[in-house]
């Protein structure tokens, strides 16, 4: 939308003046008066950024809204994002649970956890049914945010679920007790479309799309939308597209802002106005094995998380 501007009036009075960024009024003799309001900047998608308020405290936690952070392709910024928006909605005073649902364990390693130590994951969870959630739960060391660990183990869940009843709503079935504890239940998918992220998506209330500002990237997102469109018709009919953030971003180069435009063209207002930046910072908070937002709190990848969870939680207060 074009910046709002004041038209020229041949007969404003002289001694009217406008100063730039204050409400005035122009004075003409024949118009009703017309406000000058300031121009709203304009973010890295090309369209002005809103300011996001600070959400209010929650007086009491439950009733999660499920999150699946999904994506085929590997790479794209979905653990880095799993942990550094499940880390800023609990310094919003969020309860936040983390599902590490890919067999790799990136997200387990990613807070400080050896995937060779682990007693219990979600393996266990979802295979035994003498394990309850309580025994596979762990603190992440983020307050208010807790994990499902995961490890190589779950690569035999997607074969031996196959021969299940209901093999679809597996997790959904064990993350049922967890739904009145948190706000918030993020879900780090595998980068696949097989049967884990199925159980995902099925069990969601909502997708988010972290998506590489990279040619190839924007080429795979079609697929997933006709597997998230083929899980809504069939197993999830409440599941939607939360939205679709863009990572890696580096406006200085031509080819970034390209996607970003052909993205936001073909997703219009699913795609997210925080944008992702790449820096070194998010390498290095991996390897500490904590959030960004604690390693390096005063960063632009920590308030870049932290304006996307206010964006998010804004999103879900409109819906």
């Amino acid at each position: 939308m074009p910046p709002l501007t004041t038209p020229p009036t041949a007969a404003a009075s002289p001694t009217t003046r406008t100063h730039p960024g204050d409400e005035t009024r122009v004075s003409d003799p024949i118009a009703f008066p017309i406000p000058v309001t300031r121009e709203m900047e304009i973010g890295p998608t090309g369209r002005p950024l809103p300011d996001f308020p600070e959400p209010q405290p929650v007086a009491e936690h439950g009733r999660a809204r499920v999150v699946a952070m999904c994506n085929q392709k590997g790479g794209v910024g979905k653990t880095t994002t799993t942990i550094n928006l499940g880390a800023s909605l609990a310094e919003y005073g969020r309860k936040v649970l983390l599902v590490d649902f890919d067999p790799q364990g990136s997200l387990s390693v990613g807070l400080g956890l050896n995937p060779h130590e682990m007693d219990y994951t979600i393996y266990n969870l979802l295979m035994q049914r003498d394990v309850d959630f309580d025994e596979v739960v762990v603190p992440s060391g983020v307050p208010g945010m807790d994990l499902l660990p995961s490890n190589i183990d779950l690569s035999a869940a997607e074969v031996q679920l196959v021969h299940e009843v209901a093999r679809e709503q597996t997790l959904q079935r064990v993350l049922a007790p967890a739904l009145d504890r948190y706000d918030v239940i993020l879900i780090d998918c595998q980068p696949s479309l097989g049967l884990l992220t199925v159980n995902a998506l099925t069990a969601a209330d909502g997708v988010l799309i972290p998506l590489e500002c990279e040619y190839f990237a924007l080429r795979g997102v079609a697929l997933l939308k006709t597997t998230i469109d083929k899980v809504q018709e069939r197993l999830n009919p409440k599941l939607e597209v939360d939205g679709v953030l863009g990572t890696m971003f580096d406006g200085r180069t031509l080819h970034s802002r390209e996607v970003m435009e052909r993205l936001v063209q073909a997703w219009g207002d699913k795609v997210f106005h925080t944008v992702i930046r790449r820096t070194v910072k998010f390498s290095d908070s991996t390897v500490a094995g904590e959030p960004i937002t604690t390693y390096a709190s005063s960063s632009a990848g920590a308030d870049s998380y932290r304006q996307l969870a206010r964006e998010v939680l804004a999103r879900w207060l409109d819906g």
